[in-house]
């Protein structure tokens, strides 16, 4: 894909949070214009699902954690003192809510394959895909701190590579139950015969493999999409694999458009390697746009985050994604004297290629570097020139969107949409208005009933499914070359091999 043609496709615009204060900002909730302190409440997520659609966001990608971030001082009280991502709330408990009131807005929704059954995970995604009209997508992640695997019961996480291999198991078990257990003519809805599902077409899936055993069949009948939109944020070679095997949109965290380029060509090369079209592949990368009327404005606006948000709530942060304690290093201490092969050592270095004007590398300026937009860079400025700055991203790391975290919440995203959609329209990069509702499927409850009050789900109305976002109206399941698809079940067809 050339330059103009990124350029020329519609971009993908995701609002990034999670049930927590913060998120990505620790310390934020000291910010007066803040209200992610009201993460708790029902009327914070309808309000920001509101305000998104509004602004004709694709949709609201919400992270999620088991445990928490303990690795520095090797205590969780530097987390609990900020706010850093603890306490959190489950995020799939805010779907439905945030759904009833938009018709267009998806939702991306972290889940573990670590510590939930498939079987249970299934019925839950399947649950919100019916409630949302086919808006929901699975963010697949293994996890990551070992806080969490002992609240499950274990001392430490598997290892890394282990967690993968299980995930792939994961997931045939997943996609046996979306995709095989019901036909897709299983369900019939037919008043006159009666008949509400037809027996012979529903069938167990009697999944046995080295990790789960699952008869099934699946507790949901079909769903709009069946299978959620997965995402998917790994960027190890197992995770790679994964991402190419599975992901249909890719998460990455980079502070440099040339470093997103070498991820990008990565995960479009592993979805190759499983046999996908790799240009199918939706790429999405984590940013903080600072946007306000003039630059100067926005560099004001930054310098002030920088002096509200929390150095210890960063550090807190970094320990959690890195497994490294920084609170034994001196606040002068220039981290990148360390020896060869120190894991500090490395990350510290990728932070200074993304930012060659620091002079030197204290665990304060690592701080700085991550308290406002966590892994991802700051884009500071006017409309005009954060969309310049997006423009490079598209063009040199040939992304297909953008992840946006936020410096405050609701703040960041009322900026974005008053300020930075209006000139992306402008220069049309990203929709003016959502298309059209799509056709109901042919099992879609038809309105055969003539006597009670109307509504009541009688009357639904559909807009475009996240997959059909992706691939165009009417693209509803998982694509022909994706590995998922082979688990199909077609009308009138024999129920897939499962055994192979």
């Amino acid at each position: 894909m050339t330059s103009t043609d990124r350029q020329q496709k519609r971009w993908i615009l995701y609002a990034f949070s999670m049930g927590c204060s913060g998120h990505q900002t620790p310390g934020c909730y000291a910010h007066p214009a803040d209200k992610s302190i009201f993460h708790n409440k029902l009327s914070y997520w309808t309000d920001t699902a509101k305000l998104l659609e509004a602004g004709k966001f694709d949709g609201i990608f919400l992270a999620d954690v088991w445990g928490g971030y303990d690795v520095y001082t090797k205590s969780l009280a530097p987390a609990l003192a900020t706010g850093s991502q603890f306490p959190v709330i489950d995020p799939l408990m805010t779907i439905s809510a945030m759904a009833a009131v938009t018709k267009h807005l998806s939702f991306g929704i972290t889940a573990t394959t670590s510590y939930e059954h498939p079987y249970a995970l299934a019925r839950r995604f399947s649950t919100l895909d019916h409630l949302t009209n086919g808006r929901v997508g699975w963010n697949v992640v293994t996890g990551y701190l070992d806080s969490a695997a002992r609240q499950f019961g274990a001392k430490n996480q598997e290892k890394h590579a282990k967690r993968y291999e299980i995930a792939h198991e994961y997931m045939d078990v997943v996609y046996k139950l979306w995709e095989s257990s019901w036909a897709d003519d299983a369900v019939k809805h037919d008043i006159s015969k009666p008949l509400y599902t037809d027996p012979e077409r529903v069938k167990e899936i009697n999944h046995k493999g080295e990790y789960y055993e699952v008869p099934g069949p699946h507790i949901c009948e079909p769903s709009l999409q069946r299978t959620p939109v997965i995402f998917q944020a790994g960027s190890s070679g197992p995770g790679l694999a994964f991402a190419g095997k599975h992901a249909e949109v890719i998460f990455i965290a980079a502070h440099a458009p040339q470093v997103a380029k070498s991820r990008v060509d990565g995960a479009r090369k592993a979805a190759a390697e499983a046999g996908r079209d790799p240009a199918n592949l939706r790429v999405l990368a984590l940013l903080l746009p600072i946007v306000a009327k003039t630059d100067e404005e926005a560099e004001a606006k930054h310098k002030e985050y920088l002096s509200t948000m929390s150095e210890e709530g960063a550090l807190a942060l970094f320990g959690g994604w890195t497994g490294i304690d920084l609170s034994g290093y001196a606040p002068d201490e220039e981290l990148r004297n360390l020896p060869e092969g120190n894991a500090i050592k490395s990350a510290v270095e990728g932070f200074a290629r993304a930012d060659p004007t620091v002079g030197k590398w204290t665990k304060s300026e690592v701080a700085k570097q991550l308290k406002i937009g966590g892994l991802g860079p700051n884009i500071v400025g006017s409309a005009q020139t954060v969309a310049d700055k997006l423009e490079a991203w598209v063009n040199e790391a040939g992304v297909d969107g953008f992840n946006f975290a936020y410096a405050t919440s609701p703040g960041t995203f009322v900026d974005v949409i008053e300020l930075l959609v209006p000139e992306l329209q402008k220069r049309g990069h990203v929709w003016g208005d959502y298309p059209q509702q799509g056709a109901a499927p042919t099992n879609w409850p038809s309105a055969k009933h003539t006597t009670g009050p109307k509504g009541f789900g009688e009357e639904e109305q559909l807009g475009l499914t996240l997959r059909e976002k992706l691939y165009g109206a009417g693209e509803r399941r998982l694509p022909a070359d994706h590995y998922g698809s082979k688990f199909r079940w077609h009308a009138g067809k024999p129920q897939p091999d499962l055994q192979n």
